[in-house]
């Protein structure tokens, strides 16, 4: 779908960096210009319920960017579900973003 995202994984410093040791942490990050600001962070036997999209979504700062919530003026909303489309079920031309 053209997306980039950058992964951070168990191979590198950064669960240490924020005080994980033996197990995981699962954190959400929102980005205002240069300055990032941690928005959750659960580890240990916080996080069983995680796994679907609809979880993670909902952690985040900005949750689903549905149109019942609020949101900072210049982001996008829609209606519920309106959004989930499959990877082949876009409109010619149209990218979600």
């Amino acid at each position: 779908m053209g997306w980039t995202m950058p992964w951070v994984t168990i191979t590198d410093s950064f669960d240490a960096d924020f005080g994980v040791d033996e197990w995981h942490g699962t954190n959400a990050f929102i980005r205002d210009g240069d300055r990032v600001f941690r928005t959750y962070f659960v580890d240990n036997r916080g996080d069983e319920a995680m796994g679907g999209t609809w979880a993670y979504l909902d952690i985040t700062a900005l949750g689903r960017q549905e149109t019942w919530e609020d949101s900072p003026e210049g982001y996008p909303q829609t209606p519920p579900y309106e959004w989930w489309n499959w990877h082949d079920e876009y409109p010619a031309g149209r990218v979600s973003r």
